[in-house]
């Protein structure tokens, strides 16, 4: 019998969870760090990517040969270019300006199309109106059920079964939101007092791929009642954790993934004999050009 050889799509998921050694100080509590930078094209929005594309094509909604339009700050766009190229779509990716180079680069080696635009926003509503024009048909991270359902059938269940079911604290950054809406439906119908944590940047902080949404612009797939408590982190804050990951833990990865650990270290002091579990949205080399790594150890 031959060997079964897997796609690449065959290998989103299943990341690693590792604990934490040094940064958590004397603890009871036990902090998890899930790794999604291990996927594919580097980042946890391969499972969402991946999931909008497959559960659209067999809805009948999408067929080889049209143009998908998506509007991105970076991770997203990736993954959905990855995902696009796998399964023979055009992808145009309507992203802010200032971006990375690194994300710009990736996005267009897997064959996307760029628009560049001044903000998240102005991405949304420009997406929309390519979309209302016939160009093409866009999948709407932010309001499409296929995201969560990605994180509610794989992120959700894998952390349950790697903490055997001992996890107590969940905490995730919110951008679309996906993550923490799809793992918190399913933690908390196998353990409903698990604690859902989320993170938005405080105000005046620019911390990439996470939002303090205007009203207006609020995921549509957001519902507040399954987060428990919102922590607001400062920029300052997350870019010494980060680094401190790097540094101390060998753990290499972006801003937002430097404010969840963060927020979980917060946590870890009014608490004791926790399983906290915290998302690693994506890697560090996304960032290097934006010099967040720039600044000399003490």
């Amino acid at each position: 019998m031959s060997p079964h050889y897997p796609t690449i799509a065959d290998c989103i998921g299943n990341t690693p969870l590792v604990r934490l050694q040094r940064l958590p100080g004397n603890t009871s509590n036990t902090l998890l760090l899930k790794l999604e930078g291990n996927n594919p094209a580097g980042s946890v929005k391969d499972r969402p990517a991946l999931s909008m594309i497959t559960r659209a094509e067999s809805r009948g909604d999408i067929q080889p040969g049209d143009v998908l339009i998506e509007a991105t700050s970076g991770n997203t766009g990736i993954a959905l270019a990855m995902a696009a190229a796998i399964k023979g779509y055009r992808m145009v990716l309507i992203m802010p300006d200032n971006s990375t180079a690194e994300r710009k680069a990736a996005m267009t080696a897997y064959g996307a199309q760029l628009i560049l635009v001044g903000g998240m926003e102005e991405a949304r509503d420009l997406a929309l109106q390519m979309q209302a024009d016939g160009k093409g048909k866009v999948l709407d991270q932010f309001a499409n059920g296929d995201n969560p359902i990605a994180h509610y059938t794989s992120t959700g269940p894998e952390i349950w079964q790697q903490t055997g079911g001992e996890i107590t604290h969940f905490i995730s950054s919110m951008g679309t939101t996906g993550t923490i809406m799809g793992v918190s439906r399913f933690l908390k119908e196998q353990k409903p007092d698990v604690q859902i944590v989320g993170l938005q940047p405080m105000e005046g902080a620019a911390i990439p791929g996470i939002r303090r949404w205007p009203q207006e612009y609020l995921p549509s797939i957001y519902q507040a009642e399954r987060v428990d408590r919102i922590i607001d982190m400062g920029q300052q804050e997350a870019e010494d954790v980060m680094r401190r990951l790097a540094r101390e833990e060998g753990i290499f990865c972006g801003v937002s993934s430097g404010g969840s650990v963060a927020a979980m270290l917060r946590l870890s002091q009014e608490v004791e004999n926790a399983v906290m579990v915290a998302i690693i949205c994506d890697r560090g080399d996304r960032y290097l050009s934006s010099g967040v790594y720039d600044v000399p150890s003490n």
